[in-house]
């Protein structure tokens, strides 16, 4: 009944808006644009009705061109097909923007997930005073990277932000006013943005979002959870940050640029506190406490332009001061507006966003090596000497002797303390090492600190490994327990109070083992580092990556967090997002609240409220294994076809990423020419998927696997497992997700190409397979059945870049071909990348 009530609301505030303010465009002021908005109904008809009947990109653009308009010359026709992709990139952001605004409206204070529905079932169920201790000792943190899927300028996100407010009080002069200015604004950058540039364009959201979002938060949980003995601690909610301190396959980030973007965070997050103390100034005007807090307020002004030091426990000494006045003077008027103050500051300190350091393991044995060479000579050692040695150097190494990556990872480590002095130890405190598989991958790092001078205890760092591969996955056991064994590294611990971060399956877990395989061999890894964990005293705490199992394919991210048994350590919930994601799903106030909250509470009902859904019987777990294992080898065959990579090499846009300006990092691993599998980047492999319309990541082995039971007579057991396990069904909903936003009759055309159509009809008929197999297993008839407003959204959102997807393939075939101007079709794969990705929202 509440899904038919949002359906319908859904329609009304917009589907229904969409149809009134696109007809906006239709008067907007483009260059030769008058009758785009005319046309593209056309050319979205023609793709629709022509896929259907098994008609190419290239006879529906074609078709298109001949019956509806008198365009003769090639480059009359790139000119349109140009304007066509523009218009629809502003449709695009039309859409998001009138979904975006509707979204309070769509979401209740008491859904599922949300910190007031926890509150009541806490009441329910008695078990309030467990809430509260889980609250106590637990922490949600999202992590901002600037991994390359974010599309829009700075100028654009501007405008976004400005039509979302105009559409929430349906100001039709003003959302005109915006789509013209829409109209005229580019969506291409000029050049690649720099690293400080993603930085800049991130730490505008924290502060223009989450200062408040987070901040608000906060203060209801306190108002829901709180008595008298009950206190939250400010590390609840906590942010991370990667743009400027991740150098991983990004040589534009130096050790410069860490300090600067360091820099920038602390800066940011000052000017947030002075411009919430102009507020709480205005209101707590009286004696003593108005000094008290213009002292503050000239305190920060001078930390912010004059670069005068200034701490945490110096704003909050300051804020004391006030609050003692007020409370004995003036009768606590207005006390709730500076205790929220003090959240935030007990929240954010002088950092805003924790950054973190990562670089590639393969990176930090060259230095290693060099270092090596340079104190010790030209030996013979052991990866296990060279480290042992270094550890035991007391002479600080000059990083100037050394060139290149080595002199910079030295300068890097070495300016570790000097940020931490300012931003505070919160501010810094994680080098996270890519593609570990070994115990030396962490004992490197350790040398490095201790090669450029600091002493043991000196070292505020914690050092976290991350296993994304599936020869990580398997290694990431044995590592933990040579680590947690290790004389040096177990006192290192000891110094961090015990507790160690685990990063497992960031980018190329799923790219590596395929969706089942890799979604297994997390959980499993978790439950096996769990069980070590606790036996050597250890407080484990997972980080997962964006790629890793709430992801790829466009997850839930509360439901996967919430089907996580007791098997799986629960001390806090980490997990990085990127791109069009910062700005789809925590992009604007109301949204990151409610999706922080659905975190937040994911965590917590998993240890209080205990479900036996969540914990994974021997018949559960074996059977898991098994379709793992099938899933697995199907799409290893797949990887080992010898069209694989020639097929998205030629096929895809997978070249056309490294073009478009969006990212500052490169788009593949390596320097060579070749593209090999293990140098591609997950992201721009699994959007070339998405661009296709296959998103053979979400998918494949999964369905082959399935019916593999069925075809022995084993498809109940299936039954079984999907009821009765939360985390298998998840995986299943997940899957269908991302097979909801495939369509295979964009690519038709390809079943006849002599080179790929046998390769292609492999990839269909699982698709098929995994459609029709997961559909009998749920028992719906449509894919996403159970979430209509997800599936509206979708169908909405592919509608609108049909006609985009459409140009992308006519242009693409005609540079197979050979045929026409090739620079400028190569450009339309380009420009039509855009549109698709911001359509797609999690497509990466």
């Amino acid at each position: 009944m509440i899904h038919d009530q949002r359906a319908e609301k859904f329609r009304q505030i917009v589907e229904n808006k969409f149809q009134i303010y696109n007809s906006l465009f239709m008067s907007l002021p483009y260059d030769k644009m008058t009758n785009i908005g005319m046309l593209l109904p056309f050319l979205g008809e023609e793709s629709k009705v022509g896929y259907e009947a098994g008609k190419t990109p290239e006879e529906i653009i074609e078709e298109f061109f001949k019956n509806h308009t008198d365009l003769q010359t090639e480059e009359q026709k790139l000119e349109l097909l140009f304007k066509i992709i523009q218009y629809i990139e502003r449709q695009v952001v039309l859409f998001d923007s009138i979904e975006d605004a509707a979204f309070p409206n769509l979401h209740s204070e008491s859904d599922n997930g949300t910190v007031t529905n926890m509150f009541e079932r806490s009441l329910q169920d008695h078990k309030l005073e467990k809430v509260r201790e889980k609250l106590k000792d637990f922490t949600v943190k999202v992590v901002f990277t600037a991994h390359p899927t974010q599309f829009y300028p700075s100028s654009v996100q501007r405008i976004i932000h400005d039509l979302r407010s105009a559409i929430t009080t349906d100001s039709i002069t003003n959302i005109d006013m915006l789509l013209q200015q829409l109209g005229k604004t580019p969506f291409v950058n000029k050049e690649k943005p720099t690293p400080i540039d993603e930085a800049l364009s991130i730490i505008s959201y924290l502060r223009n979002v989450y200062y408040d979002s987070i901040g608000e938060l906060f203060t209801k949980i306190k108002r829901t959870f709180g008595n008298g003995n009950f206190h939250l601690h400010e590390d609840l909610i906590q942010l991370g940050f990667w743009p400027g301190g991740d150098r991983d396959g990004n040589p534009f980030v130096t050790a410069d640029v860490t300090k600067r973007v360091a820099e920038e965070l602390r800066s940011a997050i000052l000017k947030s506190y002075y411009s919430h103390l102009k507020f709480v100034r205005r209101r707590l005007s009286f004696r003593g406490v108005a000094e008290a807090l213009n002292a503050l307020s000239d305190e920060l002004y001078s930390s912010i332009f004059n670069g005068k030091k200034i701490t945490v426990e110096d704003i909050l000494k300051r804020a004391d001061e006030a609050e003692k006045i007020l409370v004995e003077q003036h009768n606590s008027l207005f006390l709730d507006l500076l205790v929220n103050f003090k959240d935030r500051v007990k929240i954010f300190g002088t950092h805003f966003a924790t950054l973190d350091i990562r670089q590639d393991s393969r990176i930090h044995q060259k230095v290693v090596d060099e270092v090596f060479v340079k104190i010790c000579g030209n030996v013979e050692a052991t990866y296990e000497d060279k480290f042992n040695k270094l550890i035991q150097i007391t002479n600080k190494v000059n990083a100037d002797e050394f060139e290149d990556i080595v002199k910079d990872t030295l300068l890097t480590v070495s300016q570790v303390s000097e940020i931490q002095e300012l931003n505070g130890l919160r501010g810094m405190n994680r080098y996270i090492i890519s593609n570990s598989d070994a115990v030396k991958d962490v004992m490197n790092v350790y040398a490095f600190f201790k090669v450029c001078g600091y002493k043991d205890e000196e070292i505020n760092m914690d050092i976290v490994p991350l296993f994304e591969t599936m020869e990580g996955l398997a290694n990431a056991e044995n590592v933990m327990n040579a680590l947690y064994q290790n004389p040096i590294y177990k006192k290192h611990l000891e110094r961090r109070g015990n507790q160690q971060t685990i990063m497992l399956g960031f980018s190329d877990g799923t790219k590596d083992g395929g969706y089942l395989k890799a979604n297994w061999e997390i959980y499993k890894a978790k439950e096996l580092l769990t069980q070590l964990s606790i036996q050597n005293g250890i407080k484990v705490i997972f980080f997962d990556g964006r790629g890793g199992p709430p992801a790829r394919g466009g997850g839930k991210t509360h439901d996967f967090y919430a089907s996580q048994g007791r098997t799986i350590a629960n001390n806090k919930i980490e997990l990085t997002i990127q791109g069009q994601t910062i700005t789809s799903i925590f992009g604007n106030k109301e949204q990151a609240k409610y999706n922080f909250e659905q975190l937040l509470t994911a965590g917590v009902e998993n240890d209080v409220f205990k479900n036996s859904k969540k914990d994974l019987t021997e018949k559960e777990r074996a059977l898991i294994i098994e379709l793992a294992e099938i899933s697995y080898q199907k799409y290893s065959d797949l990887k080992a076809h010898p069209m694989f990579v020639p097929y998205l090499q030629e096929m895809s846009t997978l070249e056309y990423y490294g073009k478009t300006n969006i990212g500052s990092r490169p788009s593949k691993r390596g320097d060579g020419n070749e593209l090999k599998f293990e140098d591609l980047r997950a992201i721009p492999f699994v959007g070339s998927w998405s661009q296709l319309k296959q998103n053979v990541p979400g998918f494949f082995g999964f369905g082959f696997a399935m019916q593999k039971m069925k075809e022995e007579g084993r498809f109940d057991e299936v039954r079984e497992l999907y009821k009765g396990s939360d985390f298998f069904k998840t995986l299943v909903l997940n899957s269908m997700m991302s097979m909801n936003k495939s369509y295979f009759p964009l690519t038709y055309y390809i079943k006849n190409n002599p080179k790929f159509g046998a390769f292609w009809d492999v990839l269909f008929d699982e698709y098929q397979l995994s459609k029709d197999i997961m559909l009998e297993l749920t028992g719906f008839t449509m894919l996403q059945q159970e979430d209509p407003l997800s599936r509206k959204s979708v169908k909405i959102r592919e509608r609108i870049v049909l006609p985009l997807l459409s140009i992308q393939q006519y242009a693409l075939m005609k540079i197979q071909k050979g045929e026409g101007n090739k620079e400028a079709y190569e450009k339309l794969v380009t420009r039509s990348l855009f549109g698709n990705i911001n359509a797609s929202r999690n497509s990466a």
